[in-house]
């Protein structure tokens, strides 16, 4: 099962069956049968067979995101059992996209290098796509799939978005009983203000697509996170962006009944992405397993 479980994940990372059996070295037809067999062995459609691009059935993206947990443990398992590594020290450069580091990882980059003294560590913020080898980069937080397949990469999180606003805002303008009545709010717009944007909503079998607008669009979610916390408007943005607010009760959950997301049919995957493959560097492992543990509480139900 688990075999199987690598070439579907391997699939998805590669976004295409041929991509995935040259990157795993095997042929396209053994991909194929894995992924049928394995299939046959859940009894569910892992892939959506009537779209060109490769997609996820909502079955598939539930298995894969908890499978992936399992595969990782299963390899922590094998790591634990092999003689101890030497001490991670030296030099670690690392690439994390703004927000994600501003917010989440920043503050908890001094228990890394409690843990490991010998290391010393570069952070670059920088939502840019770098290129790990020419910018001599052992590290790179992203989001979505990693797209060069010389490289390799590590499940972090499948993102969360909450739909949130200050209790100043909902005191002038009331709070939202269905997603429907966001099109009579001032709506937070995360990307380029000029594009019409839509906020998609579930809530078992309903689904409401809702076109909103708003005073203020930004492609990164700290200017939009600062202005609904001062009661500007209503925010649609990555939990791990807003959950300090909704601790400190500078913001307010809504809609909690529904599931919100900018997407219709998909999930941001946010990946540590790096080169090396088994033959990593000590602290650059080091680093990946602290990634992983820290972002294990943001896990959580679809």
């Amino acid at each position: 099962m688990l075999d199987r479980v690598r070439i579907l994940a391997q699939v998805v990372e590669s976004g295409s069956f041929s991509r995935a059996a040259r990157a795993l070295n095997l042929a396209p037809s053994s991909v194929t049968r894995t992924i049928d067999a394995l299939e046959q062995q859940l009894g569910i459609p892992l892939f959506k067979r009537s779209t060109r691009q490769l997609v996820l059935t909502e079955q598939g993206e539930y298995f894969l995101a908890r499978s992936v947990r399992l595969l990782e443990e299963a390899d922590q398992l094998v790591q634990s059992l092999q003689p101890l590594p030497v001490a991670p020290e030296g030099p670690l450069r690392v690439s994390v996209f703004e927000s994600f580091g501003t917010s989440w990882l920043a503050p908890r980059l001094p228990a890394f290098l409690a843990r490991y003294p010998g290391v010393r560590l570069e952070i670059e913020l920088d939502n840019r796509l770098v290129d790990l080898d020419a910018e001599n980069v052992d590290v790179a937080v992203r989001v979505g799939r990693p797209v060069d397949s010389g490289l390799h990469s590590r499940h972090l999180l499948t993102n969360r978005t909450l739909l949130v606003a200050s209790p100043a805002y909902l005191a002038r303008h009331g709070e939202p009983a269905h997603p429907d009545e966001l099109a009579h709010h001032n709506c937070l717009i995360r990307g380029h203000g000029r594009q019409r944007q839509h906020w998609y909503f579930r809530q078992g079998a309903q689904r409401h697509r809702v076109a909103v607008r708003g005073n203020l669009a930004s492609v990164g979610g700290t200017p939009l996170l600062c202005a609904a916390e001062a009661g500007s408007g209503i925010l649609l943005l990555s939990s791990w962006m807003v959950q300090q607010g909704l601790d400190n009760g500078t913001l307010q959950p809504l809609l909690s009944e529904w599931q919100a997301s900018p997407y219709e049919d998909r999930h941001d995957e946010i990946h540590a992405v790096f080169r090396g493959g088994r033959f990593l560097k000590p602290q650059t492992r080091a680093f990946i397993d602290f990634l992983i543990e820290v972002m294990k509480p943001l896990q959580g139900p679809r």
